[in-house]
């Protein structure tokens, strides 16, 4: 196992050719997966009132993945997992069909953040292994969580090499080819610094040099109640090597307008293939603005598993993926109650490819 340590308006750059890690590819969410990962729902405080409500919507989840590919699901110990495993029935979802219990002990649910970012390198699968803080320190304790992408990498046999620097997966999007894009919000935040200071030409080494980019295509905000500041899996997807699903509010009146219309130019101006994906009704929980958007969808094997919140625009929204992914079933979660811990169904999930000799 080979450890690195490392410290962590223009659109588009593209970095020297000789600083991206040689041989490493990041492969795109739609290539073949071995299994999705997923935390059960522990923590009341991330959904007061909703728990319970949360736990259903994981048994769809899990439900639209099985037989497609492996489920992964992370529970903290025995009684845990005799819990999930009888709101899976209550719900009609066989636990012993294609899902394997992992016993790992966890801060949250939100494993698209804390878990590994698994890449090839020189034809090898490898875990790489990013610190974690909460979000920039918002909320405390993180230290389980910050544990969880090496042994997530443990349990699946998988090299783990480790960096120093704070990257969430959510904040990264790529199209296995060597593109990438995140956001100016996040990515900069001095939150994120680790008591170093962050810059586009550092951010770019350091996804050059773990991820294997060889461009980076810079978008500005996120979208309005988004505790992370401003990741790019609510705003931008890629759905094939140069077509991209970018959330649009035509409503001049709603905040989230502004900040999505000059992402959508940014995007433009890379030269991508862009298809406008709307916005759904806004939702809000005691009075605060949730972070609720179309975008926030997993590719898994032959399916992608789409937030749906109930309004007007759900049929719209999924009717234009299934469009953009064609001869992959679309399969909308649910996800008024997810939302109100702040994320929803991609923010949840993360893949581990299929091994390159699969």
């Amino acid at each position: 196992m080979r450890t690195t340590r490392s410290a962590g308006a223009s659109v588009t750059t593209d970095p020297p050719a000789a600083s991206a890690a040689a041989g490493t590819r990041w492969p795109a969410e739609w290539e073949p997966h071995a299994a999705t990962w997923l935390a059960w729902p522990h923590a009341p405080d991330t959904w007061p009132t909703r728990l319970e409500a949360v736990e259903a919507t994981y048994g769809r989840m899990v439900e639209a993945l099985q037989g497609r590919e492996g489920v992964r699901l992370v529970v903290a110990d025995e009684p845990c997992e005799a819990h999930a495993r009888e709101q899976l029935r209550a719900v009609g979802v066989d636990p012993d069909r294609g899902v394997e219990f992992v016993h790992l002990a966890t801060d949250d649910a939100w494993l698209r953040d804390t878990g590994p970012i698994f890449v090839e390198r020189a034809g090898e699968q490898l875990a790489l292994d990013f610190r974690f803080n909460a979000w920039g320190g918002k909320y405390p304790p993180w230290e389980r969580d910050d544990r969880v992408a090496e042994a997530i990498a443990t349990h699946a046999g998988v090299p783990c090499e480790h960096s120093d620097a704070i990257l969430e997966g959510g904040s990264i999007e790529g199209n296995g080819a060597g593109t990438l894009l995140t956001t100016e919000a996040c990515l900069l935040h001095p939150n994120r610094g680790n008591g170093q200071p962050r810059s586009r030409e550092s951010l770019e080494q350091l996804l050059a040099q773990t991820l294997g980019a060889e461009r980076v295509v810079w978008l500005g905000d996120g979208i309005a109640g988004d505790d992370t500041d401003g990741h790019i899996d609510d705003i931008a997807r890629f759905v094939a090597l140069d077509t991209v699903v970018a959330c649009v509010q035509p409503d001049a009146s709603d905040v989230d307008h502004e900040p999505l219309a000059d992402n959508l130019g940014r995007l433009h101006a890379a030269g991508l293939s862009v298809v406008e994906l709307p916005m759904p009704e806004a939702q809000s929980f005691r009075g605060e603005r949730l972070p609720a958007s179309y975008a926030n969808f997993l590719l898994a094997n032959g399916v992608a598993l789409v937030p749906i919140f109930g309004g007007t625009s759900d049929d719209r929204a999924l009717a234009i993926l299934r469009e953009c992914l064609p001869g992959r079933e679309i399969v909308g979660i649910p996800s008024r109650d997810l939302v109100v811990g702040l994320g929803a169904v991609h923010c949840l999930t993360q893949q581990e490819p299929a091994s390159t000799g699969s």
